[in-house]
């Protein structure tokens, strides 16, 4: 082996301590960044889903609303039609 090789060695192996323990902290920053999705994932859906079914029982129909257009239909009926003023 060259020199350079052992020495590369030595400082891995005096370093070998704080490398794996840099490795594991970020494996389980990772696991535990990837559980917080899943979990937000999982709750956005169980949210929508429970919104939907509520929403499908018939519970939470929407107010009908009536509307009188008597007013506006003679209105429109006593206007002159634009085929007689044409010619």
């Amino acid at each position: 082996m060259s020199q350079a090789k052992v020495d590369r060695y030595k400082s891995e192996k005096a370093n070998r301590k704080k490398n794996m323990r840099k490795e594991k902290i970020k494996s389980t920053a990772a696991a535990a960044c990837g559980t917080v999705v899943c979990i937000a994932v999982i709750g956005w859906i169980g949210y929508s889903a429970y919104g939907y079914f509520r929403n499908a029982d018939g519970k939470n129909t929407p107010v009908k609303t009536e509307v009188n257009l008597d007013a506006l239909s003679d209105y429109m009926s006593s206007l002159p039609s634009s085929d007689s003023t044409a010619e």
